[in-house]
């Protein structure tokens, strides 16, 4: 493949970078021939040629105001992954940074991991590594989830929303961390749009259809701000915009309102020239327009920790519309829409201690997840970064931001870990609260110490809401209290072998060092103080134990005469068409009735139909029972059985009462992608008593595996129920 096969559009934003930085341009047509020679005729799923894709991650990169090394890195990010290009051959050509960079975005291949959890963790986990050294790397990465969102039409919708639910989890909130507001923006809404496209065409409906008063509505406002700003001698700039389909989403869905109930679907930002103009205009705006009580946010004085600055207040308007007002100087509008990007391009890149700013909170994260497994890091990671938080205050004034949902508890392990260690009480603006208090922005919290602490309670790691909490906790019981982790651990893991009715088994030595093999302990004591302080959690041992009791069941089955006669002379086995043996008939179309839908492991009936071969039933489906009453009909009723040598996919209907919240949607996929199931239909509603009913077609091998999909499901935070079949109310 060469230049002549690439669309003239994408060769158009090859020069365009080039002619960005002409002291660069033989760099940047050298990257992108080598992109070009080395993926060669590899296709995307569009059947478009794939070098279209490292062209519009580098003119994404070019269009953030990135640094060339990064441009660079953008143009080869998928060379080492995909292709047989290696990290010196990239380092040799294009020099170390530009290795590093692409390195640091590259998956660890060759790899075979125990769970999808554990390999994202470990990609995760690299990843962040080499943000903590360059941060340019998740820049990169983010430029590539950008397209790959842009262009995700043409993947299977399975995909499709493994890719979105990654973005919205893990990429959407480090481009908030990293205050690029825009980039955010685009990566929820795309995502939303594949998670919960009901959702997001409810709300862009509703935005459609009042498009002209909005728009009109905004044209006046934007012009009446700009006239009384001005008539004070006030330079400004105004603009004025519907905000995001997310964030009316979040709004609507998480805090359970209505169209008629929301405050700001309009916004629009007065950007002024000094600090002091923006609390002239704060003034000035309250004069014009009548404020809503409680919705005025100073974020100049408090910055939130990605280094955003803005006024926020919400007015009624002349036409009674309610918007926001986000006030703010040129700095702070340049920083809030590109964040870290700013300082490449309005400043040449972060110098010194912005640099050490900027890492810092990666460094954090990575410290306080080191002990932790795999699906708890990946949870971890969504929470210590998502968008939500809450910002309280020291009794010294001093701001910290946790998580929203955030504990006494969380605060103090903030401020410091003999603070959480010696904690006996807390203080919220004065009063005694419990430790299991959620705060709320804007409050003084006063944690309580006392030397004669006896340290923290086990209890506390269900209640705190951070990571680093957690950590703190665990480190302190497994320094302070291994026998009393031993105790408590042993007593947990047997409590839990013998109601799931594994204690014999476990009691077996051989299977036991297997398990401790497995889990990567030395020692049984080892393995019970894991458990006792939280490093290894009583499920995933529990799993393990089931898991390879099977296999050393089987392997010990001996081999009987019978056994030994079948394995030389294997019997005739019947034909089966899609895993079903019809006794006596072979070769024999069939089909799965829709109105019970059976899977492996149902016992199940024929009926051999007119037209159309046999027809597969469960037993207890009502259309079998009375079919079979039926006296015209009885002959036609034949046995049937599943041939287990055949592992197909069978939809299973499923329905899903869970409370509205934002995020249900979401953590009903991920169970799902988790379990590495394929959904067919996806399809919900709310209804009038603040639930919200989902129905889906989930593709499982057995009824074991329907089983275990339902009881995940209904731990789901909300879910008061899951039934088998579509049963709509």
């Amino acid at each position: 493949m060469d230049r002549n096969d690439i669309p003239k559009e994408y060769l158009d934003k090859v020069d365009l970078i080039a002619e960005h930085h002409p002291e660069d341009r033989d760099l940047i047509y050298g990257a992108f021939d080598y992109a070009l020679q080395h993926h060669g005729d590899q296709r995307r799923k569009s059947g478009e040629p794939y070098v279209i894709h490292p062209i519009s991650v580098a003119s994404i990169i070019d269009e953030w105001g990135f640094d060339t090394e990064s441009i660079l890195a953008g143009f080869l990010h998928d060379t080492i992954e995909d292709t047989e290009v290696t990290f010196q051959d990239v380092e040799k050509k294009f020099g170390t940074s530009v290795a590093e960079l692409v390195d640091g975005v590259t998956k660890l291949g060759h790899v075979v991991y125990q769970s999808r959890e554990e390999e994202q963790m470990e990609d995760l986990r690299k990843m962040f590594i080499a943000m903590a050294k360059d941060i340019r790397v998740i820049i990169i990465k983010l430029a590539d989830s950008t397209h790959n969102i842009r262009t995700i039409e043409f993947k299977r919708i399975e995909s499709q929303r493994k890719k979105a639910l990654e973005i919205m989890e893990i990429y959407a909130p480090i481009a908030h961390r990293l205050g690029m507001q825009a980039v955010k923006w685009e990566l929820e809404d795309r995502s939303l749009k594949i998670l919960d496209p009901y959702g997001y065409g409810e709300i862009s409906d509703y935005i459609g259809e009042r498009s002209s008063l909005y728009n009109n509505f905004l044209e006046r406002t934007q012009h009446a701000i700009g006239d009384i700003v001005r008539q004070q001698g006030i330079e400004c700039y105004v603009k004025a915009r519907v905000k995001s389909v997310y964030s009316i989403y979040r709004k609507l869905y998480g805090q359970n309102l209505t169209f008629s109930e929301l405050y700001d679907i309009c916004a629009a930002r007065v950007i002024v020239k000094t600090l002091g103009d923006c609390y002239a205009v704060l003034g000035l705006i309250h004069e014009q327009y009548r404020p809503v009580p409680g919705r005025f946010k100073d974020y100049i004085s408090s910055p939130k920790p990605n280094g955003y600055q803005s006024l926020h207040t919400v007015v009624i308007g002349k036409d009674g519309i309610p918007f926001e007002v986000q006030i703010r100087t040129e700095e702070m509008d340049h920083t809030a829409e590109y964040g870290i990007a700013a300082h490449w391009k309005y400043k040449g890149g972060l110098k010194g201690q912005q640099k050490e700013e900027a890492f810092a909170w990666v460094r954090q994260l990575l410290e306080s997840q080191q002990d932790v497994e795999a699906e708890e890091f990946v949870q971890s990671i969504k929470v210590d970064m998502f968008a939500d938080e809450v910002y309280v205050f020291t009794p010294g004034g001093d701001v910290i931001n946790l998580p929203q949902g955030s504990t006494p508890i969380d605060f103090a392990y903030a401020i410091h870990s003999a603070v959480g260690n010696n904690m006996v009480g807390a203080h919220v603006n004065g009063r005694i609260v419990n430790f299991d208090y959620e705060l709320k922005s804007g409050e003084i919290v006063d944690i309580i110490t006392s030397k004669t602490s006896t340290g923290p309670k086990r209890g506390w790691l269900q209640i705190v809401k951070t990571t680093s909490a957690k950590t703190k906790i665990r480190q302190w019981f497994k320094r302070e209290r291994k026998e009393e982790n031993i105790a408590e651990g042993k007593a947990e893991l047997e409590r839990e072998l013998r109601v799931n009715l594994l204690m014999d088994d476990f009691s077996d030595p051989e299977l036991k060092d297997i398990i401790l093999k497995r889990l990567k302990m030395n020692t049984e004591e080892e393995l019970y103080a894991n458990v006792g302080y939280g490093g290894v959690t009583v499920s995933r041992v529990v799993a393990k134990v089931k898991e390879e009791a099977a296999k050393l069941a089987k392997a010990r089955t001996p081999m009987t005469l019978e056994t030994v006669a079948q394995n030389q002379k294997p019997a005739k086995k019947p034909n089966s068409n899609n895993g079903v043996i019809i006794e006596g008939i072979d070769n024999c179309p069939v089909k799965f009735a829709k109105c019970c839908s059976p899977i492996p492991g149902d016992p199940i009936i024929g009926f051999v139909s007119r037209g159309f071969g046999v027809s597969v039933h469960r037993q207890d489906c009502p259309n079998a029972i009375n079919g079979q009453k039926n006296p015209e009909n009885a002959g036609r009723w034949i046995k049937t059985y599943w041939d287990h040598g055949k592992n197909q996919t069978f939809y299973a209907p499923l329905t899903i009462d869970i409370r509205t919240r934002v995020g249900a949607i979401a953590d009903i996929v991920t169970v799902l992608t988790n379990m590495k199931l394929n959904i067919g239909e996806f399809n919900g509603k709310d209804l009038d008593d603040g639930h919200s009913q989902y129905t889906l077609q989930a593709g499982v091998n057995s009824t074991d595996q329907l089983d275990l999909l339902i009881s995940r499901l209904r731990k789901i935070k909300g879910v008061s129920d899951v039934i088998r079949g579509h049963e709509i109310r």
